[in-house]
């Protein structure tokens, strides 16, 4: 006999040699041991794992010649020596037929298979069909041989191997007893791969043999090609073939892992000019960027999962060291980040399947991670911290530039609406926008409208409950007086809504200079960096580092900002607003090396400075509706802001 390939050579000829499918064989066996035989069985599942190898089994235990408890058959399993046993591992069984449902599907092919069960067996006990592919039966074929496989004679049995159960009609399945077959699990393809290893004296790594399970996909006869191919490419060494995890990826035109690994580290790190040259590299090694997007959505896969179950969960189905790989990875990416970066990927990898330049498609895939990187949760925009510093770098926020913009038009006046309402939460609480219920007023004659035309606009909100113990403050920020005044505030909340005045003219007046000589402390340090930045639009970044503990010494300034992410910190205090803090530094005499981390804990508020004098927050603290709202509401003004044009 010629050469027979793995998958033949080391087919299952008993119950018991069938891996990963211990559900079907335990209860097939008892049936067989109680003589409970139904008539018809549907066996579906994934690709090469064991359907038509068992219905096979079976149809040998069904009719061994050796009764079940005899010396030559002590189980159910057959005795796999006698002549009918031999004749169904060989394929020639006169009783046995084996139907190829995806060529004899039609409705000619059923009625002569239904006339020709109604004879009894030619020899042994039952007349079995073996339906392959059954779902490709049409539903005219299936309507002939329903009457028969509802009441068929006592002498025949069918069995139907399918792997889309769900295109067999429900009224055939309904008369079949219905075993669904699982994908086999890694380490049992493994230990399978070890022992024919062994007995065909092929000396393998046991990274190779990983990968070969790996390349099955739960497959056990996938794995087992995968592996004859690979022995038949293997060098040899003392006359046996070695396989090595190298040979192996490159007979399957896969990339390793580490790869991929250092793909997303450089991800993870903003990198995007090692990113391309990285990617670079692969596709001028001949891999299609495809290829590239499948493997990478499999590794990203296991590094979720690794991120869900930890390195030794059941969701992962690779070798010990893929699961370590894959937990490295998982460390750098938060759950969502994971779980986001995937979905780019395979959207990606859908992308390359109809368009034309495939690696510029892959590229812009690769650069959205990097970008997905910045973006922010939804939840840490509506935190308090994110309202404190919700505003855009480019500085004051959009609303009072609208409005200083046009001055000749009167502010719109929001005023309090009678009865209890939560505030809203809302990324822009830092300077009071939509900070609590409103409804419009006329410009009136009204006493709001009277100080609409000499005041600051002014926001308050009341201050927590005295039962909440430790209630949660919004951090305290730098807040752009006019132009260039510099103020200490963040909004507080009115449980009525928000008051809103129009501002009178005042003059703008400038951070207060250091006396020429005198050594730099933080006091005059802290309002003089906060008004150069502000006055370079870069309010968010005054406001944070307003809000943080300020330590200096000879050599350097440290300023921890307590309660924001270092995503935030960096994107807020970015390097033009760097600059303009190093620049501030020198000019103050200050030791120009600073460094801004964030700090532990919630923010906690900064002393307030008394205002400047002849600024718009003076003016404002002043004003008698002021003084009167804030023992009303028993509220704190943490927060002005000068509507007036620059």
């Amino acid at each position: 006999m010629g050469y027979q390939v793995l998958a033949r050579k080391y087919r299952p000829q008993r119950f018991a040699d069938v891996a990963g499918q211990d559900h079907v064989t335990r209860t097939l066996m008892n049936a067989l041991s109680q003589n409970r035989i139904a008539h018809g069985y549907i066996f579906s599942g994934h690709r090469g794992i064991g359907k038509t190898t068992i219905a096979r089994i079976v149809a040998m235990a069904l009719n061994c010649r050796n009764a079940v408890g005899s010396p030559e058959r002590p189980t159910p399993e057959p005795c796999g020596v006698c002549d009918s046993c031999i004749e169904v591992r060989q394929g020639n069984a006169v009783d046995v037929i084996e139907i190829d449902a995806a060529t004899n599907r039609g409705i000619d092919e059923i009625r002569e298979l239904r006339d020709a069960a109604r004879y009894s067996p030619a020899r042994d006990r039952y007349k079995i069909y073996i339906l392959d592919e059954a779902h490709q039966i049409t539903e005219a074929a299936f309507n002939a041989l329903l009457k028969t496989l509802e009441e068929p004679p006592a002498h025949v049995i069918f069995m139907m191997a399918t792997t889309e159960p769900e295109n067999i009609p429900q009224t055939i399945r309904s008369r079949c007893q219905h075993f669904s077959f699982h994908a086999v699990k890694f380490d049992d393809i493994l230990t399978q791969l070890k022992t024919i290893a062994e007995q065909e004296q092929v000396t393998a790594e046991e990274a190779a043999l990983a990968l070969l399970a790996e390349a099955g996909d739960g497959s056990m006869r996938d794995a087992l090609s995968i592996m004859d191919q690979a022995i038949a490419s293997a060098p040899m060494e003392d006359g046996r073939p070695v396989l090595s995890s190298a040979q192996i990826r490159e007979l399957m035109g896969a990339v390793p892992n580490a790869v991929f690994e250092r793909l997303l580290e450089a991800v993870a790190a903003g990198q995007s000019a090692e990113l391309m040259e990285q990617l670079n590299l692969l596709v001028n090694a001949g891999h299609s960027p495809s290829s590239l997007a499948r493997q990478m959505s499999r590794y990203l896969r296991n590094a979720l999962m690794a991120k869900l179950g930890g390195e030794q969960t059941e969701l992962l189905q690779i070798s010990s060291d893929e699961r370590a790989r894959a937990v490295r990875t998982a460390l750098l990416f938060t759950e969502e980040e994971l779980t986001r970066n995937l979905q780019i990927v395979l959207r990606t990898f859908d992308d390359l399947n109809y368009r034309q330049e495939q690696r510029f498609h892959l590229e812009l895939g690769l650069i959205k991670l990097i970008h997905a990187q910045r973006l922010l949760p939804i939840e840490e925009l509506l935190s308090g911290v994110a309202s404190g510093a919700g505003m855009r770098n480019t500085g004051t926020p959009s609303a009072p530039r609208a409005a200083a913009a046009s001055p000749q038009r009167p502010a719109a006046t929001p005023v309090a609406k009678p009865g209890p309402a939560a505030p809203s939460i809302s990324p822009f609480g830092s300077s009071g926008w939509g900070s609590g219920p409103s409804m419009k007023q006329s410009a009136s004659s009204s006493p709001v409208a009277e100080m609409e035309r000499s005041a600051p606009a002014v926001q308050m909100q009341a201050e927590p409950s005295k039962a909440v113990p430790n209630p949660p403050r919004e951090p305290v920020a730098f807040t752009a007086i006019g132009s260039q005044a510099l103020g200490y505030a963040s909004t507080t909340n009115l449980t009525e809504g928000a008051l809103a005045m129009a501002p009178e003219p005042a003059p703008a007046k400038t951070a207060p200079a250091i006396a020429s000589g005198a050594a730099p402390t933080i006091d005059s340090l802290r309002p003089a960096v906060g008004s150069a930045l502000v006055n370079a639009g870069h309010g968010s970044a005054a406001q944070l580092l307003g809000s943080g503990s300020w330590v200096l010494d000879s050599a350097s300034l440290r300023i921890e900002v307590p309660g924001v992410g270092k995503k935030m910190l960096t994107l807020t205090v970015n390097a033009a607003a760097e600059k303009i803090i190093r620049l501030e530094l020198q000019r103050l005499g200050a030791p120009a090396r600073f460094m801004v981390v964030p700090g532990e804990g919630s923010v906690q508020a900064a002393p307030t400075a008394p205002p400047l004098a002849g600024s718009a927050q003076e003016a404002a603290l002043a004003h008698p509706m002021v003084q009167r709202a804030k023992e009303i509401f028993n509220a704190d003004v943490r927060s002005v802001v000068d509507l007036r044009q620059k």
